[in-house]
C-alpha cells in the first residue's frame, strides 16, 4: 500500500509541475505581449527561462545526486522556480526589460528540476522489477503536460487575461512541492544495505562529480548513443513545432490551427505510452529509439505535402513516435546510470535536448520563411541523421545488445 502510495504521489506531482511549466512558457509569452505590447519583449523573456535550463541542469543534477534529501532539495528548487515566475511577472512594465530578462535567467537554471530531476528519483519509489511500467506512466505525465498546459493557458488568459495565467502555472508547480518533499530517501533493499555497509568517505568536489556525470554519459555506450540520437532528435522536433503555425495556415487556412495539430500529436503520444505502460517489455527501449526516428521522419515527409488529411495522419504518427521514444529514452536511463550519478545524467541529458530543440527551431525560422516543404523535409532528414547516429555506435567496437527492458 505505501509504495502504491508513493507511486500516485509521484505522478500526480510529476503531472502538476510539468503541467505548469508547459503552461508558463505561452503564458509568458501571452503576459509579455499584453504587458510590454511587443512580440520581441515577449520572446525574450521566453529565450531568457529557456536557454539558462540548459545550463543549470548538470549542476542542479549533482546537487541532488549529492543531498541525503534529494526530494527536499528537489521541493526547493520547484518553488524558487515558481517564485521566479511570480517575479518576472511583477516586474513586467515596472523593470527595465533587461532586468526582467535577467530573473527569467535565474529562473530558467532550476528548469530541469521538473524533467530529468523529477524522473532520476523514480527508482526510490518503485522496486526494480516494476521500474518498466513505472517508467511509461512517467513517460505519460509528460505528454499529458503538453497536452493540458498550453490549453490551459490560453483559456486562463482569455478569460482572465494573461497574468492570471502566469500566476496558475506557478500555483500547479507548487501543488508538486508535497510530493517532492516526501521522496523517499533511498531506493530499493538491496541499495540500502550496500550504503549501510559502505565506509564512509569524505564527499568529493563538486568539480569532480560534473567531470564523472559527463563520463558517464559520453563513455558509456548505449547511454552515449540514446543521448545523442535523442539529442539530434528533438533538433527535429524543433523544427516542426517551429512550422506548425505556417504548416496550419497552409493546411487548413489558419495559423491557429497549427495548435491542433500540437495536439493531436500529444493525444497520441499520452495513448502510445499507455499502450507501453500495459506491455513494458514487448520491445527493447534501444529498438524504440532508433525506430522512432524513422517514423518522425516519415511523418515529417506526409507534413511537406500540405494535403490536410495526410498533415493530421503525420501529427497523430509524431506522437505515436515521441511519446515511446521518451519512455525508451528514460528507461535507457535508469538502466545504464551508475546510482550516485543518476539525476546529473538525467538533468545533463534534459539539458543537452533543451539546447537541440531551441537549434532546431533557430534553424527552422528562416527556412521555413523561404520554403516551408524545405524546412519539413530537412527536418526529416535530421531525423534519419538521428537514427544513423544510433547505429554508427551500435556498430562500434566494444558494443553489446540488450534484452528488451533489462
Amino acid at each position: 500500500m505505501k509504495r502504491r502510495y508513493a507511486m500516485g504521489s509521484f505522478l500526480a506531482g510529476a503531472a502538476a509541475a510539468r503541467a505548469g511549466d508547459e503552461m508558463s512558457g505561452p503564458a509568458l509569452l501571452l503576459a509579455g505581449y499584453a504587458v510590454g505590447g511587443s512580440a520581441a519583449e515577449a520572446s525574450a523573456l521566453l529565450a531568457g527561462i529557456t536557454v539558462s535550463a540548459a545550463v543549470g541542469g548538470p549542476l542542479l543534477g549533482a546537487l541532488l545526486d549529492r543531498s541525503p534529501r534529494p526530494g527536499r532539495l528537489l521541493a526547493r528548487a520547484l518553488a524558487l522556480y515558481g517564485t521566479g515566475l511570480v517575479l518576472m511577472l511583477l516586474s513586467l512594465g515596472r523593470l527595465p526589460l533587461q532586468l526582467t530578462v535577467l530573473i527569467a535567467v535565474f529562473t530558467g537554471l532550476l528548469g530541469p528540476a521538473l524533467s530529468g530531476g523529477w524522473t532520476a528519483q523514480l527508482p526510490r519509489v518503485v522496486p526494480r522489477e516494476r521500474m518498466p511500467r513505472a517508467n511509461a506512466l512517467d513517460a505519460m505525465t509528460f505528454s499529458l503536460a503538453s497536452l493540458v498546459g498550453p490549453a490551459l493557458a490560453g483559456v486562463l488568459a482569455h478569460l482572465l487575461g494573461a497574468p492570471a495565467a502566469v500566476v496558475a502555472s506557478a500555483v500547479l508547480i507548487a501543488c508538486a512541492l508535497p510530493a517532492a518533499w516526501t521522496l523517499p530517501t533511498g531506493g530499493d533493499e538491496d541499495r540500502r544495505r550496500g550504503r549501510d555497509k559502505a565506509p564512509p568517505t569524505a564527499p568529493a568536489p563538486l568539480t569532480a562529480d560534473l567531470a564523472a556525470g559527463i563520463r558517464a554519459i559520453t563513455r558509456t555506450r548505449p547511454l552515449a548513443r540514446a543521448t545523442l540520437a535523442s539529442v539530434v532528435s528533438c533538433m527535429g522536433l524543433g523544427m516542426l513545432i517551429t512550422c506548425t503555425p505556417l504548416l496550419g495556415e497552409r493546411a487548413f487556412g489558419s495559423a491557429a490551427e497549427g495548435t491542433l495539430l500540437l495536439t493531436c500529436t500529444a493525444v497520441s503520444a499520452l495513448a502510445a505510452n499507455a499502450v507501453l505502460a500495459r506491455r513494458p517489455r514487448t520491445i527493447a527501449p534501444d529498438t524504440i529509439i532508433w525506430s522512432s526516428t524513422l517514423l518522425l521522419a516519415a511523418a515529417l515527409v506526409l507534413s511537406a505535402t500540405g494535403h490536410p488529411v495526410l498533415v493530421v495522419v503525420a501529427a497523430l504518427t509524431t506522437g505515436v513516435a515521441e511519446g515511446p521514444q521518451l519512455a525508451a529514452l528514460l528507461a535507457i536511463r535508469h538502466r545504464e546510470s551508475p546510482e550516485r550519478l543518476r539525476s546529473q545524467v538525467f538533468t545533463t541529458g534534459a539539458s543537452l535536448k533543451i539546447t537541440g530543440f531551441a537549434l532546431g527551431a533557430a534553424v527552422a525560422g528562416p527556412l521555413a520563411t523561404h520554403s516551408l516543404p524545405t524546412a519539413l523535409l530537412a527536418a526529416a532528414g535530421v531525423q534519419l541523421v538521428a537514427g544513423l547516429s544510433f547505429h554508427a555506435f551500435a556498430l562500434g567496437r566494444g558494443s553489446r545488445a540488450f534484452p528488451p527492458w533489462s
